[in-house]
Parts: structure tokens; sequence; C-alpha cells
């Protein structure tokens, strides 16, 4: 069995990922949010649990359960209310605790700590309940495969991989450069807390659009 594709499918599928890890969506606004309100550490935490969401759409498409899942209305209704009810609340929590940027200065009350699990979880949440990443996975993985080859399954598991491996140096990259803005940012307060009600409205925006999402 052969599950590595050729050198140019790696190439172009390589080309097409750095691309994608570009465009901003949820998972690199949860995560600038959380560089700019608690710094990096945080931040990369919520980087990784967005690429073991990845990993699980990987295996849902590879396995062809993706497809169960848009295939049911019930069970696609169920997905987006709920990743859209998430993006909501996070929208919530940016109004609520957002401006508690400013206690990385020492000269606010403190938020309380968030612990390196809950930004996995946060991070793993907000790419899972994401029907449209649901729905991107099984039409962008499978133009890089045949349907007809004998390790399909395989083949779009190191595809999913390799996207993972792209994408993380490039959201890092984000998480890096908005922790260094963080430094400026602490004594422009009002410039911060517009940012907080920026993030609301973003977070407002992506889940508006997932829960209008349709299989299609």
């Amino acid at each position: 069995m052969d599950y590595l594709p050729s050198l140019a499918t790696l190439v172009a599928f390589t080309a097409a990922s750095l691309l994608l890890a570009a465009t901003p969506g949820p998972d690199m606004t949860l995560s600038i949010s959380r560089a700019l309100s608690q710094g990096r550490g945080p931040a990369l935490f919520v980087v990784l649990g967005t690429s073991m969401g990845i990993v699980v759409h990987t295996l849902l498409v590879a396995f062809g359960i993706s497809a169960l899942i848009t295939a049911s209305p019930t069970a696609f209704m169920i997905l987006k209310t709920g990743g859209a009810g998430y993006l909501l609340w996070l929208a919530i929590q940016a109004i609520r605790v957002g401006s508690s940027f400013s206690d990385r200065t020492g000269e606010a009350p403190a938020m309380p700590k968030v612990s390196a699990l809950a930004n996995i979880s946060t991070g793993f949440w907000v790419n899972l309940l994401n029907p449209k990443v649901i729905i991107f996975f099984m039409t962008f993985l499978p133009q890089f495969v045949s349907a007809g080859d004998p390790d399909v399954t395989g083949k779009l598991i190191v595809l999913g991989m390799l996207f993972i491996m792209i994408g993380m140096p490039v959201n890092t990259l984000v998480v890096l450069a908005a922790d260094r803005l963080s430094a400026w940012l602490k004594d422009n307060r009002r410039f911060l807390r517009g940012l907080d009600y920026t993030f609301a409205g973003v977070f407002s925006v992506f889940a508006v659009k997932i829960f209008m999402t349709q299989t299609r």
C-alpha cells in the first residue's frame, strides 16, 4: 500500500494549504483574541486545540462519516446550531472579560486564569462544531486523491496531517505577532476596548454564517 501522494500532488496541496491557512476564520480570530488577552502561551494551546479538531475532521472525511452527517438534515442542524451557539458564547465572553487584556499590565483586577486544557478544549470545539470545516474538508481533500485509488483512505489521512503541519506554523506566527502587539495596546485602552467589541462582532458574524450554512 502506498499512502504517500505524488510529488506534484504534494506541491499543489502545500501551496493551496498555505493560502488557506492564512485565510482568517473563527479559529484564527480566537487565537488572536487569546494572544492579546492572555499572551502567547494560552494562544498556542488554542492553536493546538484547533489542530486537534482538524485531526478529527480528517478522520471523519477519510472514513466517510462526514458524508453521513451532511446527508442527515437533523444531524447537520444540530451541528450547526451547536457551532453557532458556541461562537455566540465566545462573543459574549469577549465583551464581558475581553477588556481584561489590560490585566496583563498589572494595573487592573486580574481575570480568572484559564488552564492549558481549557484553552485546548476551546480551540478544539470551535473547529469541531463548525459545519463549514466539514464541508470544506469533504470538498478540499478529495480533490487531491483519485476516487478509484485503493489507498484513498490512507492518502486522505496523510493529506489531513500535512494540512495541520502547514497550518500550525502559520497560526503560530500570527499568535506571536498578536502577542507583540499587546505591548502597544496596554497603553491604548480605548482602542483595546474597541477590539473587545470587534472580536465579539466577528464571532457573531461567523455564528450567523455557520447557522446559515447549507450542505449544498
